[in-house]
């Protein structure tokens, strides 16, 4: 992969605005930085599911799940429904979407679909 080659810039605004995508990167990666909510995230790409569908995969207690998809929703990468009492998480949009399918295709394809 051959990365482009940024030139330099006198164009304060053009730095700034560079400075803030940075920032929204580095947001991004802290909070994938977790391998619990990477693993929600990359279970989310897959499609939508309940808070009781990510404890029972996860084998993990609903406050632990909830707590982490707590911090999921506040960080802009999921979003939620409720439908009576149940609650359904996805991926918020094709941005998330687009990070997240690259990283499952690298990293969890082969074990959620295994080629016979």
């Amino acid at each position: 992969m051959i990365l482009p080659v940024l030139k330099p810039t006198t164009d304060p605004s053009e730095f700034e605005a560079l400075v803030e995508q940075a920032r929204k990167a580095s947001d991004l990666l802290k909070a994938l930085s977790h391998e619990v909510r990477l693993l929600m995230l990359c279970l989310l790409s897959e499609g939508e599911k309940s808070v009781s569908e990510l404890e029972e995969i996860l084998t993990m207690p609903q406050a632990a799940v909830s707590q982490q998809l707590a911090r999921l929703r506040m960080e802009g990468l999921v979003t939620s429904r409720r439908d009576g009492r149940m609650i359904y998480y996805s991926l918020v949009d094709d941005e998330v979407r687009s990070i997240i399918g690259a990283l499952y295709n690298l990293f969890c394809r082969e074990v959620r679909e295994p080629q016979d």
